[in-house]
């Protein structure tokens, strides 16, 4: 049985970008088990009266139906290095639970976080989708492997744009910034393009 995640980030007790994840949801859900209801997430995620106003992540398990809903305080994780992976089979266009591809890279201690290369161009790294700044311009890899929430949101509203990018372009950016539900342009921390190995 496949088993998916949908992390949502909770802020001021508010869940964001609800309807992208929902969509999201409801869209895997129908390419794994066929025809089903959708799942409205406004009526099944009840968040808890503990909550503060300090940010949380709220991490839901499914499949056919929802099998958990978690609240935890986020805590943004630091990278100081990325290394540079090829992996040319690597498939994540649905978030599933499984992340064993990714822990195994994951295991070499090097850097702090992998940047994965596929046929020839960049896509993303173990958690989030990426974005390059080149002194005047965000840009993100049009390869990537999990078109994510906030991605999908950043070039809707034109604060990015998408190209192909190869590792040889690396050398044409100054910074990037790492990017997901929790994890906004605006809040991600700036990182070193030189970080990169």
């Amino acid at each position: 049985m496949y088993r998916f995640i949908e992390t949502i980030r909770v802020e001021n007790k508010m869940c964001l970008q609800l309807e992208l994840h929902e969509k999201r949801l409801n869209h895997t859900r129908r390419m794994f088990f066929g025809d089903v209801p959708d799942i409205d997430l406004k009526n099944v995620i009840k968040l808890p009266e503990s909550l503060t106003q300090a940010i949380y992540k709220c991490r839901i398990v499914y499949g056919l139906n929802i099998e958990s809903i978690i609240f935890e305080p986020y805590v943004i994780k630091n990278i100081h290095s990325l290394k540079l992976i090829t992996d040319d089979t690597i498939d994540y266009a649905f978030k599933f639970e499984d992340r064993s591809r990714f822990n195994q890279y994951l295991t070499d201690k090097s850097a702090d976080e992998i940047l994965i290369i596929k046929n020839g161009f960049i896509t993303d790294t173990s958690f989030s989708n990426i974005v390059f700044f080149n002194g005047i311009k965000w840009i993100t890899p049009s390869t990537y492997l999990l078109n994510g929430t906030q991605r999908q949101q950043l070039l809707q509203n034109g604060a990015m744009t998408e190209e192909e990018i190869k590792p040889s372009d690396l050398k044409h950016f100054n910074f990037i910034k790492l990017i997901n539900a929790m994890l906004d342009l605006e809040t991600s921390p700036l990182i070193d393009i030189h970080v990169i190995k």
